[in-house]
């Protein structure tokens, strides 16, 4: 198969997209290793302390702020008396902590700091400062939220990068299995005659289409469904036997599509019963304007050199009844060509080419796709068992 112009630069640009494919993906496996070990961390510094001794200052502390903001205004000075009393009673409950509890001095001086008759804005400062040290347990907390969230995030991450990187290797693999190809051939041997025949039978089912009647051309699709290498949509079998019993039958398909449009007062000069014709045809109109030559023409790329010459003897009795002597010796042609090394090689070729896109072409042409298969299994690898190890902290 010959190269494209700038093949080397595509192979070069495909390459360099496996690359960064496979970077992204070792990437986000780093970035979930930290993330693990972040939350990690923070979870270590928490069950150290204890969780719950965690979590009960911090319901503590945050309490004891409420109550702060809440009378900051009303029992200072020689305001309301009542205000004050209730501050006091709420505080020196939301303060009250085991002897035992993370940070219990702090809630001790910040009780310490307003246990006095007279409230003033700076006896309320102080009690929030008396409250710092506890303030670490609720920075645990949000942090180890922070962290499992940015961890989750990072899962996610490397999970989709896993995923995409897992159907890549697939394609690349898929890729190198076609390695052994000949991406130098020169196609023209097999295109060609492919081609021509494919051009010639679908002119002359075109005309046998427009001359030949619906009768004969039904009958021409049945011989053709009992070929197993074509395979034909056969006439409803309404229109069928419209076709065999009435005159209109003897018109080519065109014709009575044609009528079928017609008024019943025009179509009365043509046919002896227009109700039938309508009923035959009219309803048919989306199976009969479907047939076309596709079933006879071959595919590209053509069936293997063990198939095709089977193929070729079932059509070309087909297609001799349709198009010219020059169309069957085409086919006989490649039927001949089809027993030969040559055909193999160009045929694998073609495959190849048709069964790959540009970017992996490419690389099966320059040589390098086993190279991006391992990196890429390497960075699955890894990958997965990255995954696996943080699979819950």
């Amino acid at each position: 198969m010959a190269h494209v112009d700038g093949s080397a630069g595509a192979a070069e640009a495909s390459v360099g997209r496996d690359a960064e494919e496979v970077r992204e993906a070792g990437e986000a496996a780093a970035v979930l290793r930290e993330r693990y070990d972040e939350l990690c961390a923070i979870d270590d510094q928490i069950e150290t302390v204890g969780e719950a001794r965690v979590e009960a200052t911090a319901d503590a502390y945050r309490e004891a702020h409420r109550v702060l903001d809440r009378y900051a205004e009303d029992a200072v000075g020689t305001g309301d008396f009542g205000s004050y009393l209730e501050f006091e009673g709420r505080f020196a409950d939301a303060v009250d902590v085991d002897a035992d509890a993370f940070a219990a001095d702090a809630f001790a001086a910040a009780d310490e700091a307003v246990d006095k008759r007279r409230l003033t804005e700076r006896d309320f400062a102080a009690a929030r400062e008396a409250l710092e040290p506890a303030g670490e347990a609720v920075d645990l907390l949000e942090e180890r939220e922070d962290a499992a969230a940015a961890f989750r995030e990072a899962r996610k991450a490397a999970e989709d990068a896993r995923d995409a990187l897992a159907d890549r290797l697939e394609a690349l693999r898929t890729a190198a299995s076609m390695a052994d190809a000949d991406v130098e051939a020169d196609l023209g041997r097999l295109r060609e005659p492919v081609d021509t025949y494919n051009e010639s039978v679908r002119a002359a089912f075109e005309s046998a289409l427009r001359e030949r009647s619906a009768r004969e051309l039904f009958d021409f699709l049945e011989r053709a469904d009992a070929t197993p290498f074509v395979d034909v949509d056969l006439p409803p079998a309404d229109l069928r036997s419209y076709a065999d019993e009435h005159d209109a039958g003897t018109e080519p398909i065109p014709t009575l599509l044609e009528y079928a449009g017609y008024s019943n007062s025009k179509l009365d000069h043509y046919v002896a019963d227009p109700g039938a014709l309508r009923t035959a045809v009219a309803v048919h109109r989306t199976y009969l304007d479907r047939i076309d030559a596709e079933p006879l023409t071959l595919s590209w790329p053509p069936a293997p050199g063990e198939a095709l010459p089977y193929e070729v003897d079932e059509l070309i009795p087909l297609v001799s009844h349709i198009a010219d002597d020059e169309t069957v010796a085409t086919l006989r042609e490649l039927r001949s060509f089809a027993r030969t090394d040559e055909y193999d090689r160009l045929r694998r070729a073609a495959a190849v080419r048709d069964a790959l896109d540009d970017r992996d072409y490419e690389l099966v042409a320059a040589g390098v796709v086993d190279e991006r298969v391992a990196d890429a299994e390497q960075t699955l690898e890894i990958l997965d068992a990255v995954l696996e190890e943080t699979d819950g902290p």
